[in-house]
């Protein structure tokens, strides 16, 4: 992707980029340091410093680091640019919120707030940030400071970047086989890219478009563990497309486990979006589900999902709102009672294989008839 960026000698004394998604703000201050280190030939005088870190030692270490960097002269003289990179310790975490962390932060603000522009270029990355914290507010009026926001325009931050893809490499992708790449990558923008490459160089130099069945046919289904094509006939209501897409399932697999585990997790996450649509806590719009929207809920709602923050179908808030959007789609044309009754067949289902081990198949082609029929 290509990015644009002002003059080589900033106002600010350093530039700051940040935002919850690390692909997105990796590749931002990738185009940045490309920019800033362009007519620099000596190599010395481009430094990466890693900003990772677990615990507090490591923070020290990173900043000790980062801050010999840029109070170290260009061997030659000249200008020098330092990037300090990933760093995780501005986040709402142990790490980030132990006292040592945030002394150490303080001390920070005095190397940036002395950086000479003019002899020494600084960048940080950081992903994800604490916006409450004290740092976070002193560098958006320090820094030429940059946030880089997802929220309701995840998909088309997606389509976006799929495009410029297919722009580089000269392909055409059908808009339902866009979808569908969005879908199975659960929106990951970095995901998004890797895929969207591998599927360009498919076709590359054959004059045909990406449709879906190549999707299908190329692109895993990552992180949520869904054997996507069946469960998405599924609770597309289209029962021939089920069938069909049943008989594909188990020509290759001969266990039902994972599958009806799958239907039963989306149909978690289905149940909840449709209680929160009758309840008028969301709604749906030409973006699915807005953040803001499902902000708004989990505050009102997400004190009965306990404290963990890790994804999970069993608490809505923690799914990425494009992915919901999908789903809820589908949820605002089914009734609750309907899906509660989808859940109780997928459990009668489970019980159908224990007692039917060798016609795994034929148990759930009957639960797909009694739901879908």
């Amino acid at each position: 992707m290509t990015w644009q960026f002002r003059s080589l000698m900033p106002v600010k004394p350093f530039t700051f980029i940040c935002g919850d998604d690390d692909f997105l703000v990796s590749e931002r201050g990738k185009a940045w340091f490309t920019a800033e280190t362009k007519d620099l030939t000596d190599e010395l005088s481009k430094e990466v410093v890693d900003g990772r870190a677990g615990n507090v030692a490591e923070v020290e270490e990173a900043i000790n680091r980062f801050t010999a960097a840029v109070q170290t002269l260009s061997l030659f003289g000249g200008r020098k640019v330092v990037w300090l990179k990933n760093v995780n310790f501005l986040a709402n975490s142990q790490t980030g919120n132990a006292q040592g962390t945030l002394d150490l932060l303080e001390s920070l603000k005095s190397t940036l707030g002395g950086v000479d522009p003019d002899a020494v270029g600084v960048l940080i990355t950081a992903q994800p940030v604490y916006k409450v914290r004290s740092f976070y507010k002193w560098v958006q009026q320090a820094a030429d400071f940059t946030l880089i926001a997802e929220g309701k325009d995840t998909a088309q931050t997606c389509v976006r970047l799929i495009k410029e893809e297919c722009g580089k490499a000269g392909v055409s992708m059908m808009p339902d086989a866009l979808q569908l790449l969005i879908g199975k990558v659960n929106g990951n923008t970095r995901l998004i890219v890797e895929e969207a490459r591998k599927l360009c160089t498919f076709v590359a130099g054959s004059g045909e478009a990406v449709d879906e069945k190549l999707v299908n046919a190329l692109v895993p289904n990552f992180g949520e563990g869904d054997f996507f094509e069946a469960t998405d006939a599924f609770f597309s209501l289209k029962l021939d497309w089920t069938l069909d897409a049943l008989r594909r399932h188990f020509f290759t697999n001969n266990e039902a486990r994972p599958l009806l585990g799958s239907l039963q997790g989306r149909n978690r996450l289905m149940i909840q979006l449709r209680v929160l649509l009758d309840a008028g806590a969301i709604r749906l719009g030409g973006r699915g589900i807005s953040k803001s929207d499902l902000e708004a809920a989990a505050r009102t709602y997400g004190q009965h999902f306990g404290e963990n923050a890790e994804k999970s179908n069993l608490n809505v808030f923690t799914q990425n709102p494009w992915y919901l959007g999908r789903l809820a789609e589908t949820a605002g044309r089914v009734p609750l009672k309907k899906l509660i009754d989808f859940q109780l067949a997928f459990a009668d289902a489970f019980e159908g294989i224990i007692e039917r081990p060798n016609d795994q198949g034929e148990v759930c082609q009957k639960m797909a008839i009694k739901c879908l029929s």
